[in-house]
């Protein structure tokens, strides 16, 4: 993975942009830390969209709609809730430059959030960007037994409908690989960008 460290005030909505275009994303060394740097993995984690596959019990659960499922109801929320700390994640990568950052490209219909929620109560979700045909995901938070998982059913729905072509995780899990991830090297994720950022942007 390669790093280089930039403080804020040279950042905007508008070169994040030609970042992710180029294969560039932001991460911070923890929530407290006011800097950003610029990553670019040797080996980065895409979830084929034709590839992507879930086991019987999600299906399962899935067809039962445990939750109700809204897209970009609220961005902040989902954000926010992807950076707190929890027992399983006691440090988090997003601070509050990058909570700033992703909240003016949700203004600008670049960033979204997918979203299961419990009567009033926001239960899980995810977040990511979108340009051109490719959706980069970002983050994900779960309150109730699948509920991320259900976002990312329907995020992979969405995502299809639309005739996006590209969805970049940046790294691989064994989470992610149980939908069908897999890691690229560099220059194949290259061609693939540049073949999505040839398309006009798509509604998410």
């Amino acid at each position: 993975m390669a790093g280089k460290r930039s403080r804020y005030s040279g950042i905007t909505p508008e070169i994040l942009l030609r970042a992710y275009a180029i294969g560039l994303f932001p991460m911070a060394e923890s929530a407290d830390d006011p800097e950003i740097f610029w990553v670019e993995p040797e080996l980065r984690g895409i979830l084929p969209l034709e590839g992507f596959h879930i086991s019987r019990s999600l299906a399962k659960a899935v067809k039962k709609r445990p939750f109700e499922i809204k897209f970009n109801s609220n961005f902040d929320a989902v954000i926010e809730a992807c950076a707190a700390e929890t027992p399983d994640r006691p440090n988090t990568w997003i601070n509050k430059t990058i909570r700033s950052l992703y909240s003016s490209l949700h203004r600008m219909n670049h960033a979204h959030s997918v979203e299961a929620w419990e009567g009033e109560e926001l239960v899980g979700g995810l977040y990511g960007v979108s340009l051109g045909s490719a959706f980069f995901g970002e983050s994900m938070f779960s309150r109730r037994t699948d509920a991320s998982k259900i976002c990312l059913v329907h995020l992979v729905e969405r995502l299809r409908s639309q005739c996006f072509t590209l969805l970049d995780t940046q790294f691989t899990t064994e989470h992610l690989k149980s939908f069908g991830a897999i890691d690229v090297p560099k220059d194949e994720y290259r061609e693939l960008l540049e073949a999505a950022m040839a398309s006009p942007h798509l509604n998410f």
